[in-house]
């Protein structure tokens, strides 16, 4: 019963999810969402209290994919600190596979309300991967901060606003820009020695940054 009641729920949030991607979250009604799964009302509201709750649980599922390899990534403590930190901001900035998708899918004028449930998860949910490592390379010697959270915070919510295409409007020339200047910046922030953030980024290749999302 406990499986086929999970089935049932990841039915609903399925088609939800195709529906809010067609219609919008506002162009979407309760009722679209009876029909599309085929079920009655009151096993709808079993499941879920409402329309609202049922993109709550999206954005729980979009959380989990979006930060999962991110994750990863910052346990790993077989790649270097500042490698590391790298990895975790390309994997985060969505730069192909479901994170693309999820980004194609909240970035409809339609969805603005999931999309700044979504810009929340990233910025709650970065900051303290990010800090972790942060934290490691303090007790390295790479890093000389005595706020590592705060740091990473101002980085992440600086970058989650600026490199959202919907909030600003940059050319590839800007975006560019603009990463340098948070790699700068952020040296100055950790207190890293110059240019060894840059360094990294440019291991990575910076085109590959410049053309997420």
């Amino acid at each position: 019963m406990r499986k086929e009641a999970e089935e049932r729920r990841n039915e609903i949030l399925d088609a939800a999810d195709e529906l809010f991607g067609q219609k919008g979250f506002d162009g979407t009604s309760t009722n679209d969402i009876l029909e599309k799964v085929g079920i009655a009302r009151g096993t709808l509201y079993y499941h879920f209290k409402s329309k609202e709750d049922i993109m709550d649980s999206l954005v729980d599922r979009y959380s989990v994919r979006l930060l999962g390899s991110a994750q990863e990534i910052a346990a790993d403590e077989s790649i270097p600190v500042v490698e590391r930190i790298i990895r975790v901001v390309i994997s985060i900035n969505l730069s192909g596979g479901s994170s693309q998708e999820i980004m194609e899918h909240i970035h409809k004028p339609q969805n603005a309300l999931m999309h700044k449930k979504i810009e929340k998860v990233i910025i709650n949910g970065v900051t303290p991967i990010l800090t972790g490592i942060i934290q490691e390379g303090i007790e390295q010697g790479l890093f000389n901060t005595p706020y590592p959270y705060e740091c990473m915070e101002m980085i992440v919510t600086y970058a989650n606003t600026v490199f959202d295409d919907d909030m600003v409007e940059m050319t590839y020339e800007e975006r560019a820009s603009r990463i340098r200047a948070i790699i700068f910046n952020g040296e100055r922030l950790l207190g890293a020695k110059s240019g060894s953030l840059m360094n990294i980024m440019q291991m990575f290749g910076s085109e590959n940054a410049v053309n997420n999302e």
